[in-house]
């Protein structure tokens, strides 16, 4: 089979891509290992998708969705004005709804085995597994979206991690059966700082926000409750290394967990691993237990909580980053400065998710900035891109570069200049 793009990968940058791709009319094939579309957002319940200034550049994928979301009422737009409140479940049903309709191929439970490229016809050759069966695919170009650089591992391909620098991962959870009414009331009163806590009815539904972190440069309310339950052997110590909520449209009486933070004694440890991988995953199980106990013991609302949902997915926010004809750098971030052919522009902080207290790291940036359409293609292949957290990016430039609403945006503006250059446009 023929195609003139095949994408790796179906999660936030990989499905934009396939949706921005098909709807130009580029036929496109999207595999994807695992059997549901959305990646981070719908296995992993990363949910809200985080506010950001992008100067409505590649956005058009994110505006579709945002339409395509309230047809099935799974998006709400909060009190501060982010549209990005989405219901994580029901956003598997729109990814699909929004692929069909642009007539792009999917194939679930399939992943690579062999790339190769033809120095022919500059064309790349690709076997796929899907369960027992194999399939041939021949392509004009490849995206990979698949996190880890799947495709470029088949390829031999340069990575340019140094191996010494990994931001610490997390797994999110969902918690049920809260009086969501009555824990707003209280937290509403414990906590006055409203750029921690706020909450508003937004369409009947009451919806909130709130967090607690070992950040010791910020006044927490919950700090208290926190010491307390640690005092009586609920939680351990590094359970209070980061605690976020949020309520989830359409989903009355729950609430999305941006926690907890798995923590390594050893500063280096590579996600990358196997075995730390897999005892990460043990170890955000085990925590987040504990942290349903606390919920229950300490929070008004909590009494009849339970766990309803838990990440099916580890929360990696650091892997393997591509060498592209461009790497962008913290320096090109903090200066802001301008690029002819740009991917996308944010204002998204530098955001570093440390195990240790003293080189966590929040910067913000002063001034939007532009990234490069080069961090996304191959300094190797012409013809092959990568989008997401993958993006040839420094380490601190990565960490401001890798939240959702940009991935949207890689995975739009790679589609697009494909097109550009299939159609000669």
């Amino acid at each position: 089979m023929k195609y003139d793009l095949v994408i790796a990968g179906g999660g936030t940058s990989g499905v934009s891509a396939a949706y921005i791709a098909s709807k130009l009319g580029i036929k496109t094939l999207l595999i994807e290992k695992s059997d549901v579309l959305g990646g981070a957002i719908t296995q992993g319940l990363v949910i809200p998708v985080m506010k950001l200034n992008s100067d409505n550049l590649n956005v058009d994928f994110y505006n579709d969705l945002i339409s395509f979301a309230k047809d099935f009422s799974a998006q709400t737009t909060y009190s501060d004005g982010n549209s990005g409140w989405f219901n994580y479940e029901l956003l598997k049903i729109v990814f699909d709804k929004m692929l069909s309709s642009v007539n792009c191929n999917v194939l679930f439970s399939t992943y690579p085995v062999l790339c190769s490229l033809s120095f022919t016809d500059k064309n790349f050759h690709l076997k796929l597994k899907h369960k027992l069966l194999s399939l041939h695919i021949e392509t004009n170009y490849i995206i990979d979206a698949t996190s880890n650089g799947e495709i470029f591992k088949l390829l031999k391909c340069n990575f340019q991690n140094s191996g010494k620098k990994f931001q610490a991962p997390s797994m999110r959870f969902t918690m049920s059966g809260i009086n969501i009414k009555k824990f707003s009331n209280w937290i509403l009163k414990t906590d006055k700082d409203r750029n921690i806590t706020t909450s508003s009815v937004i369409d009947g539904e009451v919806h909130l926000s709130t967090a607690y972190t070992w950040d010791t440069s910020r006044k927490w309310a919950l700090e208290p409750l926190f010491k307390q339950a640690v005092d009586d052997k609920v939680l351990q110590a590094d359970d209070c290394a980061y605690f976020q909520i949020f309520t989830i449209p359409k989903m009355p009486g729950s609430i999305n967990f941006n926690c907890p933070r798995i923590l390594f004694n050893d500063p280096a440890a590579n996600i990358l691993d196997p075995f730390i991988y897999s005892q990460a995953l043990i170890q955000g199980r085990e925590r987040i237990y504990r942290l349903s106990e606390f919920c229950k013991k300490y929070l008004p609302g909590f009494e009849n909580a339970y766990i309803s949902h838990i990440s099916d997915m580890l929360g990696v926010r650091e892997s393997y980053r591509i060498k592209g004809k461009h790497t962008l750098s913290v320096n090109e971030i903090i200066s802001a400065k301008k690029v002819k052919n740009p991917a996308f522009v944010s204002d998204y902080p530098i955001d570093i998710h440390s195990s240790n207290m003293k080189t966590d790291k929040l910067k913000k940036v002063k001034q939007k900035y532009s990234v490069p359409l080069n961090c996304l293609i191959s300094e190797d292949y012409d013809n092959l891109y990568a989008v997401g957290r993958i993006i040839s990016a420094d380490f601190e430039a990565q960490a401001a570069v890798r939240t959702q609403l940009n991935c949207f945006s890689m995975g739009e503006a790679a589609a697009k200049d494909i097109y550009k250059k299939l159609f000669s446009v």
